[in-house]
């Protein structure tokens, strides 16, 4: 079997696809790839100009009618119910025209071309990049055909066509779930739970809601692996699933403790908990323990999650920019005894109430972003030393003086904030802090 899905596979059907950016556009394209005729726009002029010229049976026009169309492709970031159906959506409410996932559609393409291969689907509030990215690295490094996507990086209907033995794992965001219709994963894990996309889900409620939809569907013969971590997802494991559950807790290393040890790019609890969430997944697709091992210490790990960027003047300098809310940035902070904390952006709901307990081993605190106030006031609360310096820029060379006078080891960008205020993404806010480093070091004359 090749790795091209047959170019007649959806011939006769009609897909209306919303939204041309990195999920979009390559939607566009498998689509017709697969022999589909498909309608698609995008208020943004440049992401219509991105894809011309227009692949074969593609229109560019503003989609104002449903009529005869099979589905509905939406962006993951345009809304379909909450907090306010997009109109095109409520339109296909209305028709009863199902709204889907692109990765439904590679389900659907995968068994419509006749291949077994199995799926996988890993969701959580933190954490799912980088099992993804383990578990697709175990699974390579053994040999199994493999191909990993969805919320983490390729888009899913870019992925290739895999024979029966392959597998494909898939990052799925809250968004990309609620828009599932027959996907079934062979193996699916819910990390954690923490508040976080409340405007579109309603409640935490309504974001749990979403989130165990990874395990719709699947049967005894399946695996769901959930984290002992947090309440929420305690509280979900406790009442049980219909496939096989197994249950991982980052506190309990077990068989994996030595092999975890010599992982450099696996620090930290919530790190644990991943590998043993992908060790767990590894192990019923197939995987020994020794390929499972060998997996976990040759893992490079994955861009702007606590990668070290740069040593200068015997201070570490560790990028977590991924860590867009408090719970994220509080799997670092717990990693390293004494810091100084970058941190700040457009603040979730909550703030960095709940990073109290990890204010002690914070030296000061440079605030930077739009929120950088209202973090101030937290930090104010508990007595932890911080100044606001507005931007990355003046926050780099104050947190290396600071850091150098005190004999503080490690600088950490973990902002608990997204980065939309002053950054394009978290991936341009981490790059930032690494090319301001990198001048740090050619400043002083070091290698970073």
């Amino acid at each position: 079997m090749s790795g091209r899905f047959p170019p007649s596979l959806f011939a006769g059907r009609r897909f209306a696809v919303l939204g041309l950016g990195r999920n979009g556009g390559p939607v566009v394209r498998a689509l017709s790839g697969m022999g589909a005729a498909i309608q698609c726009w995008d208020d943004g002029e440049a992401s219509r100009a991105a894809l011309v010229p227009l692949p074969e049976r593609v229109t560019m026009a503003p989609i104002e009618s449903l009529d005869g169309f099979d589905a509905l492709v939406l962006s993951p970031g345009i809304p379909h119910i909450l907090p306010k159906p997009h109109p095109v959506a409520a339109m296909a409410r209305a028709a009863g025209v199902p709204v889907l996932s692109d990765a439904e559609l590679l389900f659907q393409a995968v068994r419509a071309s006749g291949s077994r291969a199995r799926f996988v689907g890993i969701t959580g509030t933190n954490g799912k990049s980088t099992t993804t990215a383990l578990l697709a690295h175990m699974l390579g490094e053994a040999g199994v055909p493999v191909a990993a996507g969805g919320n983490l990086g390729p888009a899913s209907l870019s992925l290739p066509l895999l024979p029966d033995e392959g597998v494909y794992v898939l990052e799925m965001s809250s968004y990309m779930l609620e828009r599932l219709e027959t996907l079934r994963f062979d193996a699916a894990c819910l990390l954690n739970l923490s508040p976080d996309h409340l405007d579109r889900h309603g409640d935490m409620a309504g974001y749990a809601r979403a989130k165990l939809e990874i395990f719709a569907r699947q049967t005894p013969d399946d695996l769901a692996v959930i984290g002992l971590d947090d309440p929420d997802s305690r509280r979900i494991a406790a009442t049980g699933t219909t496939a096989r559950l197994v249950t991982v807790s980052g506190e309990a290393p077990g068989p994996l403790a030595g092999a975890l040890s010599r992982a450099m790019a696996l620090p930290g609890a919530h790190n644990t908990q991943n590998a043993l969430a992908a060790a767990a997944m590894a192990s019923h697709l197939g995987l020994t323990d020794a390929q499972i091992e060998a997996g976990i210490e040759s893992f490079a790990g994955l861009p702007h999650r606590q990668r070290v960027v740069g040593t200068v003047g015997g201070v570490s300098f560790v990028d977590d920019s991924k860590a867009t809310n408090a719970d994220a940035a509080s799997r670092a902070l717990g990693c390293y005894d004494r810091l100084v904390w970058i941190a700040g952006g457009i603040a979730k709901s909550g703030g960095i109430d709940e990073l109290a307990p990890f204010f002690p081993r914070v030296h000061e605190a440079l605030l930077i972003g739009r929120d950088a106030p209202l973090l101030a006031e937290t930090l104010s609360a508990h007595a932890v030393p911080h100044r606001v310096v507005d931007t990355l820029d003046r926050a780099v060379p104050e947190a290396f003086a600071l850091a150098q006078g005190n004999d503080v080891p490690v600088v950490l960008l973990s902002p608990a904030c997204a980065s939309f205020d002053q950054f394009a993404s978290f991936e341009a806010r981490g790059q930032a802090f690494a090319a301001l480093v990198g001048q740090l070091s050619t400043r002083s004359g070091e290698a970073a």
